[in-house]
């Protein structure tokens, strides 16, 4: 949780918040390929990329 402290604090500071829309689509494609790593789902996820 200091973690997400941190790069708030420092995306606050240095006035970066043109980088949460990045951070955020990078962990909902993170967690869909995780998810769907054993469903079967999977395939059909695979055809969209």
């Amino acid at each position: 949780m200091s973690f997400l402290l941190e790069l708030w604090a420092f995306m606050r500071n240095r006035k970066k918040f043109w980088l949460l829309p990045i951070m955020i689509m990078m962990l909902l494609f993170g967690g869909l390929i995780v998810l769907t790593q054993g469903s079967a789902v999977a395939p059909f996820i695979y055809t969209i990329f």
